[in-house]
């Protein structure tokens, strides 16, 4: 791997209801609060019972962006995944497994098998999930990790189920780790400990936490992964922060609630995935038409339709430029990561204020239920609010016009029942009184001039909105292009290129509208060899760049199996493009041996 000294893999799969999920929440918390960084990906499926998941957590001593190419420990909670992987294990690996349940198969020379007899080392207990514990116990022990560590660890997590739960599972858990230290080789590198603790978080938490940070005090949603994290964290410590939250009945109600809030006044948003956000749509809409500021969150995954509803895909994006009917005005911007997306959902707050416009955040299951080690000095929890032309109190204006004609397209907003300000806000066309010319005349002039105000606020935009920047020498033989979550990904793929003897840049792009196209046409035009990479079947974002500037490019590499690339993945598609073997490189998901 590509880490610092200290780069591990380890894996833990099993089924849907096997406990996977605290093993890997524990090891998280471990890790983080010994200042090293980490990635987790959860790879599982829509049923409550039975299927496969693996839970993939990768630990560094280095800020890491993706969850690897390889594993080095596999847990296998049952067959199915000592069958499924295996063949993976390569030499220095290890793989720990209930030997009282599980046939290990043929491993690979120099994969080290590590059995554990679960009955004896849980004096027979029936508590299936206990075998989660003592695994843990090995990997403390082949981490170099010292067991008072995970006694810690487990304390915390089951303190409030009583001293006895958690005292049954210490006892496990050091059974294990003293079986570990009687039978199996540690690790050559033991975890260290870095320079001062992180935390944790998934891209939910990180986009809930930025809209409080925001100050949005009223949220509604309707649950539809992979998007309720959002909710869930919303719910969990609205009575803390002030905020109303509201489990809505759909999405239609959800939009407009959200939309009849912000009109209210206060900061408002929503998170849905593509086939909510289809019907929130209209909503949006008239969010444009009615200049109200509110922000919506799309978190895409692999579609049509339910389509794979826990797979990872960026296939929303022609979805989310159509939108609403007409020529609407409205920001869309995809954050790169997590700690990206707390800061995107402030920033954007601030721009549909100022703008008086709906903001759609572009993001994916990849960054919205990925677990992330974040410095917890990088977020910044009371950021500079700007409301824009709010009018809050009485001036003394006579003649308020909600819709004035102005040179920026931005006119002054009052808030509804304020003394003095009248005005009608609607779904139809209005005058600059807010009159609705559908009911005096359908006047043409009066239309136009509506249209041409609100378009004049994009172009302002792109004076405030940071252009995209290449990473990398400007005179690179290959630059890759992405857009919002393959950003960690290009990023390690771009360093194992370098590796390779292969000089590379890379260009990421965050704001989708408006779209910097000058900035990119320069910056394409001028590349040897310009590849774009993107977790969906049809290129949307190349087409979507095309249509904007006329750029073509000389290669693509393109993912759409549900689930997201891996750093070799880009890796090997460059190689094939320069080698002029295709113009368009899929990967086949496998991890690295």
């Amino acid at each position: 791997m590509s880490g610092g000294k200290f780069d591990i893999a380890l894996a833990i799969g099993g089924a849907a209801g096997q406990g996977i999920a605290t093993p890997g929440t524990m090891l998280a918390q471990v890790c983080v609060r010994r200042g090293l960084h980490i990635y987790a990906y959860n790879a599982f499926q829509s049923i409550v019972r039975g299927g496969h998941i693996l839970l993939t957590l990768r630990i560094s001593d280095k800020e890491i962006y993706t969850h690897g190419d390889s594993l080095d420990i596999l847990v296998c909670l049952n067959q199915d995944t000592m069958d499924r992987h295996l063949e993976l294990m390569g030499p220095g690996t290890q793989v720990i497994y209930n030997s009282d349940s599980i046939e290990p198969g043929q491993a690979r020379d120099g994969a080290q098998l590590c059995p554990m007899p679960i009955a004896e080392l849980t004096n027979n207990s029936r508590n299936k999930l206990y075998q989660n514990t003592v695994a843990l116990g090995v990997i403390m022990n082949l981490l170099g990790l010292d067991f008072s560590v995970l006694q810690d660890s487990i304390t915390r997590q089951f303190l409030r189920r009583g001293q006895d739960v958690v005292d049954e599972n210490v006892g496990v858990a050091r059974a294990g780790y003293e079986h570990a230290l009687a039978n199996f080789a540690a690790r050559d590198v033991s975890a260290p400990e870095g320079p001062k603790p992180l935390a944790v978080w998934t891209g939910n938490d990180a986009l809930a936490m930025g809209g409080a940070a925001a100050g949005v005090k009223f949220y509604a949603a309707y649950p539809m992964s992979p998007s309720t994290g959002v909710l869930h964290w919303m719910a969990n410590n609205a009575r803390d922060l002030g905020i109303m939250v509201r489990q809505v009945e759909d999405e239609l109600g959800v939009a407009n609630m959200v939309v009849g809030a912000a009109h209210a006044g206060c900061r408002a948003m929503c998170a849905t995935s593509g086939g909510g956000f289809a019907l929130m749509e209209e909503a949006i809409g008239m969010a444009s038409m009615m200049e109200m500021p509110a922000v919506f969150i799309d978190v895409q995954r692999a579609g049509p339709s339910t389509g794979v509803p826990t797979k990872t895909e960026q296939g929303d994006l022609w979805q989310i430029l159509g939108g609403s009917q007409g020529d609407y005005e409205r920001i869309i911007v995809a954050p790169t990561d997590a700690l990206d997306a707390f800061n995107t959902v402030i920033e954007l707050f601030n721009l549909v204020d100022k703008y008086q416009c709906p903001g759609i955040v572009l993001t994916d299951l990849l960054i919205s239920e990925g677990t992330f080690s974040v410095a917890p000095d990088d977020i910044n929890l009371h950021p500079k609010i700007d409301r824009g032309e709010l009018i809050t109190e009485h001036s003394g204006t006579d003649g308020y016009m909600r819709y004035k004609v102005t040179e920026s397209g931005i006119s002054p907003r009052a808030l509804p029942g304020l003394e003095g300000y009248i005005h009608i806000v609607a779904t139809d066309e209005h005058d600059e009184n807010s009159l609705l010319i559908s009911d005096e005349f359908t006047n043409p002039p009066k239309r136009r001039k509506m249209v041409e105000k609100r378009a004049r606020k994009l172009s302002d935009m792109l004076e405030v909105v940071p252009p995209p920047k290449l990473d990398g020498p400007a005179d690179a033989d290959v630059t890759l292009v992405g857009w919002g979550s393959s950003y960690g990904v290009i990023k390690e793929a771009a360093e194992q290129l370098r590796e390779q003897g292969v000089s590379v840049n890379h260009l990421q792009v965050k704001w989708i509208v408006p779209l910097h196209g000058e900035e990119l046409m320069n910056i394409i035009s001028a590349a040897k060899k310009a590849i774009i990479v993107e977790n969906n079947f049809t290129g949307q974002f190349y087409r979507y760049l095309r249509s904007e500037t006329g750029l073509s490019v000389d290669g693509h590499i393109r993912k759409y199996d549900g689930e997201p690339f891996m750093p070799h993945h880009i890796v090997n598609g460059v190689m094939e493009l320069i080698a002029g073997e295709a113009d368009v490189y899929v990967p086949d998901h496998e991890i690295m041996v």
